[in-house]
């Protein structure tokens, strides 16, 4: 389970009847955040039986919970019911979870038949979805840790930010503060932002940027600048939304026969026909194109191969985007077969391909790493 989950202190419970609950009420539960406000108001308004008052509980441990029945699930014309379960409140009333809840209820306790679910547990919200979290699971000391910070209610101002320290965002995640700098992305042109590195997920850590901090930061977890500061500052100056390309520095190289070889093979192993190498080739017209080599029919007993130059043609492409552009001012053409071989090192010999290093404006290659590595 994620362990960003908000816990509330309070829930706040609307009603309607229905026919087909034990108790004649299903509920819609929503909750106070850690501010004070109360999240989903309108919705809950909407939905709601306003003849049935509704009711303030404090969210506190509660045991007495029991699984009644598997609702949704069923198409009507355009619209899906996605599946929930009902589950019954010993405080007399019935309300829906998903399915990826029970299951993760029914990994950290027992459903006994005739006394429901064994041990307590409390309400949480994944940002819109209702959860009902069992408080012996080993996810919860950590949940309730997380939410402890929340409701301290403090943040971290920009003035206060060290380089290289390690901070806690309101979403549970882990991010280290690598500076503020210009930002070259779609998002703005060339603005000074506050860049960071989120390490959640340490497989698969990447930069992120924020204009302005607000309450995004709640807790310092290091403040010594993190050992590796200096080998992210290098990846981070790499990036394009760093430093803008320099299509001047552009360079082309030509593959060597082994990589040339090992790429394409590891592409025809993949089985998919339209996979592809995009190359660049200087075909004696003294223009480098753009060559794309992929194995030519689907049988995978086929290996027969082509090099395919891709043509663009952009007859009225004058400042304006590719969407707003007609299908008889632009012209592409697929088919342009340079050679068809089963020999890899036929077309290699045939088109000598090259590859192309990207250069950004700050002198770094980008990505940090050439194109045959």
């Amino acid at each position: 389970m994620r362990s960003n989950i908000f816990i509330p202190k309070q829930i706040n419970v609307g009603f309607q009847e229905r026919s087909d609950t034990y108790t004649k009420k299903l509920a819609y539960i929503i909750y106070y955040d850690a501010k004070g406000v109360l999240r989903k108001e309108k919705s809950w308004e909407s939905w709601r039986d306003n003849k049935i008052d509704n009711i303030i509980y404090d969210n506190v441990p509660t045991s007495g919970f029991v699984l009644n029945k598997k609702v949704g699930d069923y198409s009507s014309n355009w619209n899906h019911r996605q599946a929930y379960v009902r589950v019954y409140d010993e405080r007399n009333f019935e309300f829906e979870i998903t399915i990826e809840n029970l299951l993760y209820i029914l990994s950290n306790t027992n459903s006994i038949k005739g006394k429901g679910l064994e041990g307590e547990f409390i309400y949480g919200f994944d940002g819109k979805d209702l959860l009902l979290m069992p408080i012996d699971s080993p996810d919860y000391k950590e949940i309730s840790a997380f939410n402890e910070i929340l409701y301290e209610k403090k943040t971290i101002k920009a003035k206060e930010l060290i380089i290289g320290a390690t901070y806690k965002t309101k979403q549970n995640e882990e991010w280290i503060y690598m500076g503020k700098f210009n930002y070259h992305g779609w998002r703005s042109n060339n603005s000074k932002q506050f860049w960071f590195y989120d390490i959640t997920n340490k497989e698969r850590g990447n930069f992120t940027q924020i204009k302005v901090l607000g309450d995004k930061l709640i807790q310092v977890i290091d403040e010594k600048c993190c050992d590796d500061y200096a080998k992210l500052f290098d990846e981070l100056e790499c990036k394009t939304e760093f430093s803008p390309v320099d299509s001047t520095k552009d360079e082309y190289e030509y593959y060597n026969l082994e990589y040339f070889v090992e790429a394409m093979n590891e592409i025809l192993d993949k089985n998919y026909y339209w996979y592809t190498l995009k190359v660049y080739c200087d075909l004696g017209d003294g223009i480098r194109t753009v060559v794309t080599v992929g194995r030519k029919d689907r049988d995978e007993d086929i290996r027969t191969l082509k090099a395919t130059r891709k043509l663009f043609r952009m007859e009225k492409y004058k400042n304006t985007y590719w969407y707003n552009v007609t299908e008889d001012e632009r012209r592409i053409e697929y088919d342009d077969t340079i050679i068809e071989s089963e020999s890899l090192e036929d077309i290699f010999n045939k088109i000598q391909p090259q590859y192309k290093n990207t250069y950004l404006q700050n002198g770094k290659l980008k990505g940090g790493i050439r194109n045959n590595e």
